[in-house]
């Protein structure tokens, strides 16, 4: 059980700085600490540093608070391999920085995590949030892709019009607002694309999501693995306007109404800075 210094850790990270403007942003990441993949493999994954630290560093040095949380407040696990410079502009000083950083929260942390679940977070009330932000490495399209509590909240951010924004596979968690999802899924598996579902909050949206041409390009850190299927075709399937880089691997940020979507790591940066513009239009 969680003890009220850790629970107030989670609500007011970054309050000493905290202006008259602030906003309190909801950073939702994946319980899970893998990816089941083809034939009965297993990707060990979780969240990429850059893509979860750039946008809440940015948050936090504006003055915002953020609260995290996992479907079950679970702490989220790291992917390792994206504790490399090559995702900081080759720079290891960054890269320190970072990994300092994502230190000094305790988000890995299994006893003294802030995380909090999404049941807490509605207990909380979606009205104390004022944006959402959802990062990527593999894990979301573990649980995110259909869990019914983000389901749940994603339909409340959209009703109220909040910032809602995601980077690489974290998009990916947009098919938990499906009434329902597995089906979607178990169809894109079996390579079925003909149909799409009715009613989807976000159909017709223009978005991005790490590419299939990147995911291609990348499967080689998958071990031998091959994934079920690529999450620029599940979101195309299910009605998502997708919109890729020309060149691979370079940033990417689409907007359109209250979503902002970033393609890959590299547009991790990028995504935060167009959620603090709407922060501050807001």
């Amino acid at each position: 059980m969680k003890t009220l210094k850790q629970l107030a850790l989670a609500t007011a990270i970054g309050s000493a700085s905290l202006g008259a403007h602030a906003a309190n942003v909801l950073v939702v990441l994946s319980d899970e600490d893998h990816l089941e993949l083809r034939d009965g493999k297993v990707f060990a994954t979780g969240f990429y540093l850059n893509e979860l630290l750039e946008p809440t560093k940015a948050l936090l040095d504006a003055g915002h608070q953020v609260t995290f949380a996992t479907p079950r407040g679970r702490a989220p696990s790291l992917d390792h391999s994206s504790a490399a410079a090559q995702y900081f502009g080759g720079d290891q000083k960054r890269l320190a920085e970072y990994q300092a950083l994502l230190e000094r929260l305790q988000l890995t942390s299994p006893s003294h995590s802030p995380v909090i679940s999404l049941a807490r977070v509605e207990q909380i009330g979606y009205e104390q949030f004022d944006a959402l932000y959802v990062p990527g490495g593999h894990a979301p399209m573990q649980d995110l892709i259909s869990d019914p509590a983000l389901g749940h909240l994603l339909h409340a951010f959209h009703a109220a019009g909040k910032p809602t924004a995601l980077v690489c596979h974290g998009p990916i968690a947009l098919l938990s607002a499906l009434d329902q999802p597995q089906q979607l899924i178990h169809a894109v598996e079996a390579g079925d694309t003909s149909s799409t579902p009715k009613g989807w909050i976000y159909a017709g949206y223009r978005m991005t999501v790490i590419s299939n041409q990147e995911e291609e390009q990348a499967k080689g850190l998958l071990g031998g693995g091959q994934m079920k299927f690529y999450p620029q075709t599940a979101l195309e399937s299910a009605g998502g306007q997708y919109q890729s880089n020309q060149s691979p691997w370079t940033p990417n940020v689409v907007i359109d109404r209250e979503l902002i979507t970033g393609q890959n790591p590299a547009s991790a940066a990028a995504v935060g800075q167009a959620l603090l513009r709407r922060l501050q239009k807001d």
